[in-house]
């Protein structure tokens, strides 16, 4: 069979294999000498990769709308830090021992 069965079959070959299964299902004395390639096995191997598939495509949405929340979330959190900053500057001046402790340099410290 093949050699790394780690890697992912190319689209165009899983289509080759599934137009081989319906060419298949045409062949009315397929009789195979191996009792795991019969039509009803072959059928039930198609269903769990459908269902597998699937299960992965769902999960692979899931994951890029967790990961826009994070984005977002992330976003929300920064401009809120940000909006501090610049608050603590307006409150208590751009030289300020508190606008340096969140992270503002002093204006005496520019060049």
């Amino acid at each position: 069979m093949a050699k790394d069965e780690t890697r992912r079959i190319s689209p165009k070959v899983l289509a080759e294999d599934s137009a081989s299964l319906e060419a298949l299902e045409t062949i009315d004395n397929y009789a195979p000498a191996n009792p795991n390639l019969t039509l009803a096995n072959l059928r039930a191997l198609k269903a769990d990769m459908d269902s597998k598939q699937a299960a992965e495509t769902r999960k692979e949405a899931e994951l890029a709308a967790a990961r826009d929340d994070a984005t977002a979330a992330e976003w929300a959190y920064h401009n809120a830090i940000v909006g501090m900053r610049d608050q603590a500057v307006a409150q208590f001046g751009r030289s300020s021992n508190q606008a340096q402790s969140v992270g503002r340099k002093k204006a005496t410290e520019r060049k």
